[in-house]
């Protein structure tokens, strides 16, 4: 009895067993794509915030969360420029919505959801700080809030984005950034939250020196001081964290910080030239733009440590 071979719509037909992975590899593709624009997108949003803040536009929309009663766009500098920072978190809102979604759909969601999950949890509480902000004028001190939820939330999509990247499942815990790492991104932040102080205070142009304040500098010179002091602590933190780790740092790992450093002594820079020459708004505005991508380095070098990106004794990075 000679036996029948398979037909030929069988051997046509896909094999069942590959179409959940294939399904999973197309979704952890997506929330990839997903987290990397969220990230792009949420530092575009810090940036214009800064804008906004230093033309003085804050008050651009007296009311919330229309301007003026109205939805299209305004004939106001002032307050074009603060609707369109409001719409732009409309925006990076359903990104950061959808990367959490492709995260959970993903076959990693495991080490992508987690950090996906807490950026939307942020940015509902940062868009909720930006309505407190105008009703309560720009007080400094909502102010200064409004910009640490706003770092943490561009610290969240940074690491969506890091660990879609380059995490190959690996899970991301506090435990895992070390207290190295941990102390680097705290100096950092609070370094950052320092220099939001000082322009909230408006002690931007108490002191007309640097390093140090100049004899008979006003009362409003102790902002600067204790932002710069911060900033010193912080990079001898941040010089430590990379000498101490640069011989067992994989290449990807050196290059990130390499670049973090790089952007620290930029940074130190452009506020060493913003108390010398007592700069203008478009000066302040680049200024935090660095800042932003300062703080995004060392997110990313952060992550890619506590992700184990150092190769083992004996194996090349």
């Amino acid at each position: 009895m000679v036996e029948s071979g398979p037909s030929p719509s069988s051997l046509l037909r896909p094999a069942p067993a590959t179409r959940p992975r294939e399904g999973n590899d197309r979704a952890s593709s997506v929330a990839l794509v997903l987290a990397l624009v969220s990230a792009a997108a949420t530092y575009a949003l810090v940036v214009l915030g800064s804008t906004v803040r230093v033309t003085n536009s804050g008050m651009g929309c007296p009311s919330w969360p229309l301007c003026y009663g109205r939805l299209g766009p305004i004939d106001r500098f002032h307050a074009l420029l603060e609707q369109s920072h409001r719409y732009l978190v409309v925006v990076v809102t359903l990104c950061a919505l959808a990367t959490a979604l492709a995260a959970w759909r993903a076959r990693r969601r495991h080490a992508v959801l987690v950090p996906a999950a807490i950026a939307v949890g942020l940015v509902v509480v940062q868009a909720g700080l930006g309505a407190l902000t105008v009703l309560a004028k720009n007080a400094p001190w909502t102010v200064a809030v409004h910009l640490v939820v706003g770092l943490l939330f561009l610290g969240a999509t940074t690491v969506s984005a890091a660990v879609a990247l380059w995490g190959t499942g690996r899970s991301l815990t506090l435990r895992s950034l070390g207290r190295s790492g941990g102390a680097v991104l705290l100096a950092t932040l609070a370094t950052i939250v320092g220099g939001s102080l000082v322009v909230a205070n408006g002690a931007g142009r108490a002191c007309a020196g640097w390093p140090l304040c100049p004899a008979g500098a006003p009362g409003l010179a102790d902002w600067q001081l204790v932002h710069r002091s911060l900033a010193v602590l912080a990079a001898a933190g941040l010089g430590y964290y990379v000498v101490a780790r640069w011989g067992r740092g994989s290449l990807r790992w050196r290059t990130s910080a390499l670049v973090a450093v790089g952007l620290f002594a930029l940074v130190a820079g452009m506020g060493a030239l913003s108390a010398l020459t007592r700069a203008t708004a478009t000066w302040q505005d680049a200024h935090l733009a660095a800042v932003g991508l300062l703080w995004v380095a060392v997110v990313t070098s952060a992550v890619l440590a506590a992700l184990g990106d150092a190769p083992r004794p004996g194996v090349p990075g």
